[in-house]
């Protein structure tokens, strides 16, 4: 598909000054892009008022039922006093749709992104994580999807047998791996299935924590999904073992001020890690007649990136085949 053709190129500042102005939303033309791949996030400035956020959603990725449980679940988190941006309602309703297009609008929350070395906010990110799997606990998701490990290298192994974005030289190898690693996870989604999971923010990393003084904020609850509670947490450890130990030790203590922490989960850490790791990378090339995607991600059909990213994938074989569940 050619830039002309993909949706996104429908998108102008006219087309979004007239959605917004068929919701009685005066703006003062002033708009710009904020970073985001999957959607496409607009700062928008209004006469005589405070800035807002547009948020425009990808189409085809979610319908509108999945989108309104987003919306819905980040307002029962605001309030219950948990640090989020809930959508403004406008004319009667948080949703949206024009020209194909679903969006909504948001207050604009200023921020930057968490640093993870200071372990005084690792405690608080565990005790805004208990809240937030509490309330998330409430309720249940009828139409967003379960988290898991096995789905996403299937789907990979089916994209990659014909996708031209992975050189010759490496496809079969590429393909052998995500076959076995398929096998060698099913023990893995088996113990998943008996984990308790509920609706959670689904891809809880620092760049979704915003941070300003000493307020905290949780943002982009796109991928929310029913899932274990320690998706929500092994994106926050980094580094050597022995550092992500205090990592999760900090996060453990904060955590446990409000629920149970999910230690018997700390074993699903390596397997939930590699399904990212081979969904991120499906994510990209399926995305890649956006023209966001080759632009940000120019190294994708390069044999080196690919044979880095095939030697990731036998470390992590190695790190799975050594957790006894």
């Amino acid at each position: 598909m050619s830039e002309a053709q993909h949706p996104y190129a429908l998108l102008s500042q006219d087309r979004l000054i007239d959605w917004l102005e068929s919701l009685d939303i005066d703006t003062d033309y002033r708009i710009y892009p904020l970073n985001s791949y999957e959607n496409r996030v607009y700062r928008v400035g209004i006469e005589d008022s405070q800035p807002i956020v547009v948020k425009v959603y990808r189409p085809g990725r979610w319908n509108e039922a999945q989108i309104r449980e987003e919306l819905a679940y980040t307002q029962q988190l605001s309030d219950d006093d948990i640090s989020v941006v809930p959508a403004l309602e406008v004319k009667g309703d948080i949703l949206h749709e024009r020209d194909g297009f679903f969006f909504t609008c948001f207050p604009m929350r200023a921020g930057h992104a968490l640093e993870l070395d200071d372990p005084g906010k690792l405690y608080r990110i565990g005790q805004m994580l208990g809240r937030m799997h509490n309330c998330g606990q409430l309720d249940a998701f009828i139409t967003r999807p379960h988290l898991s490990l096995i789905e996403p290298i299937v789907q990979a192994q089916q994209f990659f047998s014909a996708s031209d974005l992975i050189p010759d030289s490496i496809r079969a190898n590429y393909l052998s791996t995500l076959a076995a690693l398929e096998g060698l996870m099913r023990p893995f989604q088996a113990v998943l299935e008996t984990t308790d999971q509920f609706r959670i923010h689904g891809d809880f990393h620092a760049g979704n924590i915003l941070t300003r003084d000493e307020n905290i904020l949780l943002v982009d609850f796109d991928d929310t999904v029913m899932g274990p509670a320690m998706q929500d947490i092994w994106k926050l450890l980094s580094g050597p073992e022995t550092e992500q130990q205090q990592q999760l030790n900090e996060l453990e203590q904060g955590y446990q001020q409000f629920r149970a922490f999910p230690r018997t989960e700390v074993k699903l850490i390596e397997a939930l890690r590699t399904t990212h790791m081979v969904r991120h990378n499906l994510w990209i090339a399926r995305r890649w007649s956006d023209p966001a995607f080759p632009f940000a991600f120019p190294w994708l059909g390069t044999e080196r990136y690919w044979g880095e990213h095939l030697l990731q994938l036998r470390e992590q074989w190695a790190n799975l085949q050594d957790i006894k569940l």
